[in-house]
């Protein structure tokens, strides 16, 4: 398979990760640094298209990004790239994860970062970028977009790695800027399409270091595709809220947050929030894939429980975990879910079965170790895989793909529940339309 080479970590610095030309092979001209693929495109008006983007960076921020890693190349040959939003484009950019198509498979954060298809093979144009990658624009918080994308488009331009160190296209990646190409680069490319037929532009001024922008992720971004899968990257891994329960939800700063399988859901005053789902390692790192509970304390604390274990996290840091429920005084094996009751936040309930417990922040330990029964709670399945409050007080209970909203005053489920999860929540296709009385 003729890939260009990965972006890939070895011995602790970022490199691509196809080998090198094996020691002692012969270049036709010794004084040439850069090294030719053997293709290169048979014209110079070029389109290129973004298929998906990372969650941590706008729709626009990735535009322009992609642009000016273009116009490196554009800036010094007669090449032209214009994007385009449908179709076939001779560039196809993407966001990936895992097994996508191309046995080339990603290996999630860290390791292999992008990796790129030379002209003339059979997906010439097609470059890659680990979607499960820190990405970053103008620091070394993470990745550099910009400075990745331009090496990679030098090699779909035709450019395998350079043997001059301080080249784009050496196989090591260095964050540095301005972004320029280093006369080994131009050389190289200029072998290929010829020098530009006018005086070439002035720098542009955003490749100087740009201000880091929000790290919001873009409303309309596709979701990363589904590992194991090599045919298409058209199927997503998340669960789809219309069609799944969820292992737990939790009302955190506000904010609604629904969990399964390593994702989370989050919906702001009942609208699902820009990027989401996303991997829920993204915000708390170290969480198991699975959940069975989750809660935020009145101190601001989220705690996390998987089996027989929980964590706890101020904000994304971990700051406890795991450890072992027996902390807490619970003889359980699991909790499967946690409520915040009250005003003040002051009324924690973990249940298990048709058990509960009233838990005790301040101490981190139940009220003694024999349990209630959740017949208490009237009008409550017995068996419960979520918890959570609204901001007016109402309570509600999750059991699969339908919850049921508890009255404080009347202290029992209201009249017309159990309802659809996925209706109501994230508007999916049913026969009613959203209650009056839904989470807002």
């Amino acid at each position: 398979m003729q890939a260009a080479p990965q972006w890939a970590t070895a011995q602790g610095r970022p490199r691509c990760g196809v080998p090198n030309l094996p020691r002692g092979l012969r270049l036709q001209n010794r004084q040439k640094r850069f090294v030719l693929s053997g293709g290169r495109w048979e014209k110079v008006n070029l389109t290129y298209r973004i298929m998906r983007f990372p969650w941590q960076l706008v729709k626009e921020q990735v535009q322009q990004m992609m642009a000016e890693a273009l116009r490196v190349w554009s800036n010094v040959t007669p090449l032209t790239f214009t994007e385009v939003q449908e179709g076939r484009a001779d560039i196809m950019i993407d966001f990936t994860r895992y097994w996508h198509g191309d046995n080339l498979p990603f290996d999630g954060p860290g390791g292999i970062l992008a990796h790129a298809f030379f002209p003339k093979t059979h997906r010439e144009g097609d470059v890659h970028f680990d979607y499960d990658e820190t990405w970053t624009i103008g620091n070394n918080l993470g990745t550099d977009l910009l400075q990745v994308a331009a090496h990679e488009f030098g090699h779909v331009l035709g450019l395998q790695h350079s043997n001059e160190a301080k080249a784009l296209m050496s196989p090591f990646y260095t964050f540095r800027y301005p972004l320029s190409l280093s006369p080994d680069d131009q050389q190289g490319i200029q072998h290929l399409y010829g020098q530009r037929l006018v005086p070439s532009p002035e720098p542009h001024p955003t490749l100087a270091p740009p201000a880091p922008g929000p790290t919001r992720p873009h409303p309309k971004a596709p979701p990363p595709p589904q590992p194991g899968d090599i045919d298409t990257n058209e199927i997503s891994l998340e669960p789809d809220a219309c069609d799944t329960d969820f292992d737990a939800a939790a009302t955190i700063r506000g904010e609604l947050f629904f969990f399964k399988s390593g994702f989370v859901w989050r919906l702001r005053a009942g609208q699902l929030q820009p990027g989401y789902p996303a991997l829920a390692s993204r915000h708390w790192q170290g969480l198991p894939t699975s959940l069975d509970a989750a809660f935020e304390d009145p101190q601001g604390n989220i705690w996390f429980f998987q089996g027989p274990q929980y964590w706890v996290y101020a904000g994304e840091q971990r700051v406890l975990g795991p450890a072992p429920l027996s902390d807490l005084g619970l003889t359980s094996s699991a909790i499967h879910a946690a409520l915040v009751w009250g005003t003040g936040k002051n009324k924690i309930y973990f249940f298990h079965g048709g058990s509960y417990w009233r838990f005790h922040a301040s101490t981190r330990r139940v009220d003694g170790l024999s349990p209630r029964r959740t017949t208490d709670w009237r009008g409550v399945p017995s068996e419960i895989s979520a918890a959570f409050q609204d901001s007016h007080g109402y309570a509600y209970f999750l059991h699969g793909r339908q919850y049921w909203k508890f009255d404080p005053v009347k202290v029992r489920v209201l009249e017309g529940f159990p309802r659809l999860i996925g209706q109501d929540f994230f508007s999916c296709a049913g026969p009613a339309t959203l209650p009056y009385n839904a989470f807002l």
